[in-house]
């Protein structure tokens, strides 16, 4: 057999198990862009380095190279969603954009390296996430809306007042009037047990009509 085809043929294998190692890690999280979809980008990133390769010599590899990295940044922010106050898909985003850089890695023939470096990636996405659990219970920002009669306006004060007295910061309020009902919103980064305290607080208070966090 062709020593060249044997070697992209190795090169395909390869994209497909790096792309499924990381696929199976986004499959288990039950992400978006999971099993095959990061194997399809690997393998897809891993063909277009291989053909710009046999290409014509000039700027043509450079020009595929960059297209693939502005094509998968499309694709990445497919994945970006926004839930109520918070934005959600960044990591799955980001790791579509480096399985291509993998693919690339391997159509170029950096095998080893790529290995090493899909090693790294494994272990941020299951070891860095009980750091960030650790982070998010010291620190973590929510977005708050709540509701109240007009007759009840003082209650705005108070929760603002009860933000406070749990050791969370105010990054952003604003207040909005609607028929005889005053909504208030705050942008807060606090402790998770302030916030478990406010929105009890909040949960108990009869005067809300209505509360979103």
């Amino acid at each position: 057999m062709d020593p060249i085809l044997v070697e992209k043929l190795i090169k395909l294998g390869m994209a497909v198990l790096i792309g499924g190692i990381i696929g199976v890690e986004r499959e288990f999280q039950d992400k978006a862009a999971g099993f095959r979809t990061i194997i399809l980008i690997t393998v897809g990133s891993t063909l277009f380095t291989i053909f710009s390769l046999n290409m014509d010599p000039g700027f043509t590899q450079t020009r595929i190279a960059a297209n693939i990295v502005t094509g998968i940044g499309f694709l990445g922010a497919g994945a970006i969603i926004r839930e109520g106050g918070r934005i959600a898909g960044m990591t799955t985003a980001a790791t579509i954009w480096l399985s291509a850089a993998l693919g690339m890695g391997i159509g170029a023939g950096e095998l080893v390296f790529v290995s090493i470096a899909t090693l790294v990636v494994i272990v941020v996405l299951l070891v860095f996430p009980h750091f960030e659990e650790r982070i998010d219970r010291i620190r973590e920002a929510r977005i708050y809306k709540i509701a109240v009669g007009i007759d009840k306006a003082e209650k705005v004060a108070e929760v603002q007042k009860a933000f406070e007295e749990n050791s969370m910061h105010i990054l952003d309020h604003h207040e909005t009037k609607s028929g005889d009902t005053i909504t208030g919103t705050w942008r807060v980064i606090g402790p998770v047990r302030g916030h478990d305290t406010v929105i009890r607080k909040m949960l108990e208070d009869r005067d809300i009509k209505e509360m979103t966090y």
